[in-house]
């Protein structure tokens, strides 16, 4: 253990990351995550084509054209209605994670995509615009699954030295599957008419790659021990995702968690709440999720083209600057999957909330001088070249949104609790994530007319005030086995509830990662050096 923590993070990535590991978190990301950054932003560039077809396709019907109020009513339905599914997905995660494995779920899930991508590709032969909103809707219940189940799976078969690592190349995917929206989306490619079927039903076909590759590598080992105690499979799979490892140490570990869990069932939600000795952990799943859509990124997801016609970009250029933060983000994921390792989770979360927040002050001082955006706009048209700077600001604060957003929050749900209580963790996790979705993305325009500049003011102190319960709450998990981390919250769980006070002589206070916890003497583990960063 000591020799580990001499060895650069680096040189502990090149060398414990298996082919097969990397092939599986290419794989489920691809052919899943990479799929929720897509159908957030697949609906913008079409959105007029949509609405045209919608009209038309009532006037067929009833020979009566759709007000204006209905169709958009009917088209936010069509936009919104795939959080909703998200919301669904989440609730009944658990469930399937528990009865078909980790992979299993990946794997049998893929079948809504086809299903949903069909809908919407056949949508206007059919002249149906139900079938293109029950598409979103099944496309949005499978991101629901995939946003919890592939960060769990990919975090139950990576060596904790690569949790990191592997827990943010969804992330890298998921800003993939946006930036891929926004290039697809162009004129010169699917953005025509014609094409707006076939640019929401493209979805299948990374999905197709990942069902006839991904049943060929094995299950979680975790899964297969801890809740099916199958050994010779966790053996098998541990050969697999393991090189230059001592499996029977790692064997052991597991089944120390197993003993540990031998009187638990896996909990309900229900039971999790209720638990006091995972209180902590549950707080900190519903602030950082919460936290992380009403940051501004879902506003900035959903309504870039607004955001920037509001501030005086030209028309012309919206899409190609859009599809610029799109690569933007693609390289801040990169740069956080392979710094997390070095810099630690808590530093990624803590500087990337802080500059998210201080980018939604500027929204506020680049706007509210000219009363809001839409002034900005009208002075820069009426000629004032000194303000002209300002639009390219406000292009440097969404810039800085996008950059901030570290995705840890996806892998950290992963990380604070054992095997038995992470279902459960996930759907209250992934619930309030889809909720604060759909609540950003309905609510943000009112927000903008009746507040204007104003509006960011919320999410800058959303921003910061999960930034600061970070930094007083959550340890570092950085290269820590779930059993250690579990024993983390538990020594801090007295020091809350006591206010610090040392209760008995057993009982003795001690540093760990620059926070305080209880810890009885007879606990004391042999290794010390697990605790070191």
């Amino acid at each position: 253990m000591a020799e580990e923590h001499l060895i650069p993070p680096s040189d502990r990535i090149t060398s414990q990351l298996t082919a097969s590991l990397l092939a599986v978190a290419f794989l489920t990301s691809f052919g899943s995550s990479m799929l929720y950054g897509y159908n957030l932003a697949v609906v913008n560039s079409p959105a007029g084509y949509i609405k045209d077809f919608y009209n038309k396709t009532m006037i067929n019907r009833t020979g009566a054209a759709l007000t204006e109020e209905t169709l958009t009513i009917i088209y936010s339905l069509t936009v919104s209605i795939f959080a909703i599914g998200g919301l669904l997905g989440s609730l009944i995660v658990g469930m399937l994670v528990t009865r078909f494995g980790r992979k299993g779920t990946v794997v049998k899930t893929t079948m809504l995509v086809f299903i949903a991508g069909s809908l919407m590709g056949f949508s206007r032969i059919c002249k149906s615009p139900e079938m293109v909103i029950i598409g979103r809707f099944i496309t949005g219940i499978h991101s629901g699954i995939s946003l919890s189940v592939v960060p769990m799976y990919l975090g139950e078969i990576a060596p904790k030295s690569l949790r990191g690592f592997l827990g943010l190349v969804p992330c890298i995917f998921i800003s993939t599957g946006v930036f891929l929206a926004q290039i697809l989306g162009l004129h010169e490619l699917l953005g025509k008419e014609e094409y707006w079927p076939l640019f929401l039903s493209v979805v299948v076909v990374p999905t197709f790659v990942q069902l006839m590759l991904l049943p060929w590598f094995p299950e979680s080992p975790r899964y297969l021990l801890i809740e099916k105690d199958n050994i010779h499979a966790t053996i098998t799979a541990l050969k697999w995702y393991r090189a230059n490892c001592n499996i029977q140490a790692e064997i052991e570990e597991m089944q120390e968690e197993q003993r540990s869990l031998s009187t638990l069932e896996t909990l309900s939600v229900w039971k999790l709440v209720r638990d006091d000795t995972v209180r902590w952990q549950v707080l900190s799943v519903v602030v950082i999720n919460i936290g992380m859509q009403l940051s501004s990124i879902d506003a900035i997801w959903f309504y870039t083209n607004d955001i920037f016609e509001n501030a005086g970009i030209p028309p012309p250029e919206i899409p190609y600057t859009t599809a610029g933060t799109g690569i933007i983000e693609i390289v801040a994921a990169l740069v956080g999957c392979f710094t997390i390792e070095k810099l630690g989770r808590r530093p990624l979360m803590i500087g990337g909330f802080a500059v998210m927040g201080v980018c939604s002050c500027l929204f506020l001082d680049c706007f509210n001088p000219f009363g809001g955006p839409e002034r900005l706009a009208q002075h820069v048209d009426e000629g004032g070249a000194q303000l002209s700077f300002m639009r390219y600001i406000s292009v440097c604060c969404v810039i800085g949104i996008i950059a901030g957003f570290s995705g840890v929050p996806f892998l950290i749900t992963a990380e604070l609790f054992k095997q038995s209580h992470r279902p459960a963790a996930y759907i209250i996790g992934g619930s309030l994530n889809w909720v604060s979705n759909f609540t950003v993305g309905f609510i943000f325009p009112f927000m903008q007319m009746s507040a204007g500049a104003y509006s960011y003011l919320v999410f800058a102190t959303v921003c910061f005030s999960v930034a600061i319960y970070v930094y007083f709450i959550i340890p570092e998990t950085k290269n820590k086995t779930f059993m250690e981390i579990s024993q983390m919250f538990s020594r801090k769980q007295p020091i809350m509830d006591t206010q610090g006070l040392i209760l008995g002589d057993q009982l003795q206070l001690k540093k760990m990662n620059g926070y305080g916890g209880l810890e009885n003497a007879s606990l004391d583990f042999n290794s010390s050096s697990s605790y070191r960063n």
